[in-house]
């Protein structure tokens, strides 16, 4: 199953992606504020499977896309996470024991289809495309064989970076990942149900078309079971958390030369089973 949230009629709703079109949940079930609610309750595939025979309310084009689910108490990122990245770091340094993390806010994050937006400050917005794990059951010092019980689905991250922003200090890269709106999260939820939709599936970001980035899942250094445990140690996740999981090479800045991202190109960020997100970039 398929859900997003989304702006249609100057309203916010949520709803269950059917073929080109969207049933509306949140007018079903108005005593439910959000896609958040829901999956702090424990009721939507429940909510879901009363309306999943009816048809859509709305065309997929008709709505404006929100981040899949909205107001995310926590966004956590991580870096160097498949093993040609760890390559490009050149201080001779072996696979990491432990993942690089960083915050993402979400203001930075702009839903599917919706525009991203090349920062004033800087010409050097960047592009990264990863895989987003939203967090459906709650919990703290989760154990890795356990970790994907806690998963509520799965979706799309370009954690768009503004890349001299990102090396203004010696040890973090929160300015640069956080620009309003400068990267974005969707287009919806996949609900999480069996490993295979984890373990080895193709991710691709595309520039005006052109792949820039492609990998595999399977190779990267910390699983989404081991991310998932090794967070949960220092800090509770909550419903609605996400984990971004990390970029394959391809980054516009590892080019020779450099391609950052200009106003009017288009962001495709793709994956086996996910469906693909797409933005305009604008001044």
């Amino acid at each position: 199953m398929r859900y997003a949230s989304y702006w249609y009629g100057g309203k916010p709703g949520f709803g269950l992606v059917s073929g080109s079109g969207i049933i509306d949940l949140s007018r079903r079930f108005p005593r439910f504020a959000s896609l958040r609610e829901c999956l702090e309750l424990g009721v939507l595939d429940t909510l879901a499977a009363q309306c999943s025979d009816f048809e859509p309310d709305h065309g997929i084009e008709d709505v404006q896309f929100d981040l899949p689910v909205p107001f995310p108490e926590k966004i956590i990122c991580v870096g160097i996470n498949y093993p040609a990245r760890n390559e490009e770091y050149r201080d001779g340094s072996s696979t990491p024991g432990y993942p690089s993390l960083f915050v993402r806010f979400p203001g930075s994050l702009a839903g599917h289809r919706c525009p991203i937006v090349c920062p004033e400050e800087s010409d050097m917005l960047d592009y990264e495309g990863e895989l987003a794990l939203v967090i459906g059951i709650g919990g703290r010092r989760i154990k890795e064989q356990d970790a994907l019980k806690h998963l509520a689905g799965l979706s799309l991250c370009n954690d768009g970076t503004v890349r001299d922003w990102a090396r203004h200090a010696k040890f973090n890269v929160t300015q640069g990942k956080n620009f309003d709106n400068s990267g974005s999260m969707g287009p919806w939820l996949v609900r999480y149900q069996r490993p295979e939709q984890l373990t080895d599936i193709q991710l691709t970001t595309r520039i005006n078309g052109e792949v820039r980035q492609q990998d595999r899942t399977g190779r990267m250094l910390f699983s989404p079971s081991r991310l998932i445990a090794y967070i949960s140690a220092f800090t509770t996740l909550k419903p609605g958390d996400v984990i971004v999981t990390g970029t394959p090479v391809g980054s516009g800045v590892r080019l020779t030369p450099p391609k950052f991202l200009q106003p009017g190109d288009v962001v495709e960020v793709s994956a086996t089973g996910i469906g693909r997100l797409e933005n305009t970039v604008v001044t």
